[in-house]
C-alpha cells in the first residue's frame, strides 16, 4: 500500500493566488494608522453586498489556512483585513470591526462580523470601536466609526 508523501500546496487550492494576494496586501494594510485604514476600507467596500456568514467563514478559513501569521493570537488585524480583501473580490463585504476585548485578557482586537455573528473566532465579549459596513452607503461605506473628528481614535 502507498500513501501520498507530499504535503498539499498551502493556497494552491481554487482562489489561493487571489489568498495570497488578499494576505499580502492585509500585512502591508495593517501597518496604516487607525483612521487611514478605515477610509481605504471603506473605499474598498464601496458598491459591495453584504456578505453572508457562511462566505465569509470560508474566507476566513482561506485566509487562516494560508498563512501562519493571519492564523496566530497577533494576527487578528491582518487576518480580518485579509477575509474582508477576500469577500470583496468576489464582490460582497463583510462588516470590519476593531475593538476591545471586554473580558480578561483585556487587549485590542480585530474581527469580521456577517450575518450579525462574529465569524470564525469565539464570540468573546468583543466591542468594537470602529467598523466599516456596506450598510451605510450614505456616509461612504462606514458604520459606526468614532475616528472621525470628535470620536475616539485619531485621524491619520
Amino acid at each position: 500500500m502507498t500513501t501520498e508523501m507530499t504535503m498539499p500546496r498551502r493556497g494552491g487550492g481554487p482562489g489561493g493566488l487571489r489568498v495570497r494576494s488578499a494576505v499580502a496586501a492585509a500585512l502591508v494594510l495593517s501597518r496604516l494608522r487607525p483612521g487611514r485604514l478605515r477610509r481605504l476600507l471603506a473605499r474598498v467596500s464601496r458598491g459591495a453586498r453584504p456578505a453572508g456568514h457562511e462566505e465569509a467563514l470560508a474566507a476566513y478559513e482561506a485566509v487562516v489556512a494560508t498563512s501562519r501569521r493571519c492564523a496566530g493570537w497577533y494576527g487578528c488585524l491582518p487576518r480580518s483585513i485579509a477575509v474582508a480583501l477576500v469577500c470583496r473580490a468576489s464582490g460582497a463585504w463583510p462588516d470590519w470591526c476593531a475593538g476591545v476585548r471586554a473580558a480578561p485578557p483585556f487587549s485590542p482586537h480585530a474581527w469580521v462580523r456577517a450575518g450579525g455573528r462574529v465569524v470564525g473566532e469565539p464570540a468573546e465579549d468583543l466591542r468594537p470601536l470602529m467598523t466599516v459596513s456596506v450598510r451605510g452607503e450614505g456616509d461612504g461605506g462606514s458604520a459606526g466609526a468614532p475616528g472621525r473628528r470628535g470620536g475616539g481614535l485619531p485621524e491619520a
